[in-house]
C-alpha cells in the first residue's frame, strides 16, 4: 500500500529553483533512502512532505492528505498533515527548557488532544523501546548526540504518523551508533511506518533502506536497490 507519494515536486527558494520534476513512491513499511550530495535538494524535498516548505508545482499525497501547489497547509490541513508525518530535523531542536519526558509528550496533549496521563504513559513506553527510557527526565543539554536523538524519533512517534522523516541522521553519530540507527529504523518500518531518510552516507544507506532515490541538482538521476544504484 502506497502512503507517500510525490509527484512532479518543484520546489523554489525565491527564484531560485531548487528541486524539480521529482517523482518517487514509497509503500507502507518501507524504508527510502534520499541521496545526494550537499545542495541536491534532499532537505527540500523532506521539508516540503513535512509542509514546512511550499510547493511551487505537483503533488504530495500522505496517507490520504494531498499538499499542492500554493501556500503552506494551514488550519485542517495542517493538522491532518501533521498526524500523519513525524519529522526527525538534523539538530534535533528538543525544547530545552523541558525534560526528555517532556520533550515526547507535548504534543499528543497540545495536539491531539490526549489526556496527559495517557501521553506520559505512551511518551514512556516510546523512550524505553529507543534504549532511552532510563533518560526520561534527562534535560537535553545532559544528553548525548545519540540519545537527544532517539528522543527527538520519540517525540516523532509520539503522534503514531505513519510517515517519519529524517534529514541527515548520521551526521553527528560514530559507526556503532550509525549501526545502532540502522537497525532502530529497520525496526520502525517492519512495524509498518513508511520512513523516508535523507542522506549522503551511503554505508548507512546500503545498511538500512530497502530502496534508493537520488538527487543531483534538484533532480532525481537514480533509483532502485541499494545494491544496483550504489554498486
Amino acid at each position: 500500500m502506497t502512503t507517500l507519494a510525490v509527484r512532479d515536486l518543484e520546489v523554489r527558494r525565491g527564484a531560485r529553483v531548487v528541486v524539480v520534476g521529482v517523482s518517487f513512491a514509497a509503500a507502507r513499511g518501507e524504508l527510502l533512502a534520499l541521496m545526494g550530495a550537499s545542495g541536491a535538494g534532499k532537505t527540500s524535498v523532506l521539508r516540503a512532505i513535512g509542509g514546512l516548505d511550499p510547493i511551487a508545482a505537483g503533488t504530495i499525497d500522505v496517507d490520504g492528505v494531498r499538499l499542492a501547489s500554493g501556500r503552506l497547509p494551514r488550519g485542517t490541513l495542517r493538522r491532518e498533515l501533521h498526524r500523519r508525518v513525524g519529522m526527525v530535523f538534523q539538530f534535533h531542536f528538543l525544547f530545552e527548557h523541558m525534560d526528555a519526558l517532556q520533550n515526547v509528550w507535548l504534543a499528543p496533549v497540545h495536539v491531539l488532544r490526549q489526556p496527559r496521563a495517557e501521553a506520559e504513559r505512551r511518551a514512556r513506553e516510546l523512550l524505553t523501546l529507543l534504549g532511552v527510557g532510563e533518560r526520561a527526565n534527562a534535560m537535553p543539554h545532559e544528553l548525548s548526540g545519540g540519545e537527544a536523538q532517539r528522543v527527538a524519533i520519540a517525540r516523532a512517534l509520539a503522534v503514531e504518523p505513519p510517515v517519519l522523516l529524517m534529514d541527515e541522521p548520521t551526521a553527528s553519530l560514530d559507526q556503532a551508533r550509525r549501526g545502532e540507527l540502522a537497525s532502530t529504523l529497520r525496526t520502525l518500518a517492519a512495524q509498518g511506518r513508511t520512513v523516508v531518510v535523507a542522506t549522503h552516507d551511503t554505508d548507512f544507506a546500503r545498511a538500512c533502506a530497502h530502496r534508493v532515490v537520488v538527487l543531483d541538482g534538484g533532480r532525481l538521476v537514480g533509483e532502485g536497490a541499494p545494491a544496483d544504484v550504489l554498486a
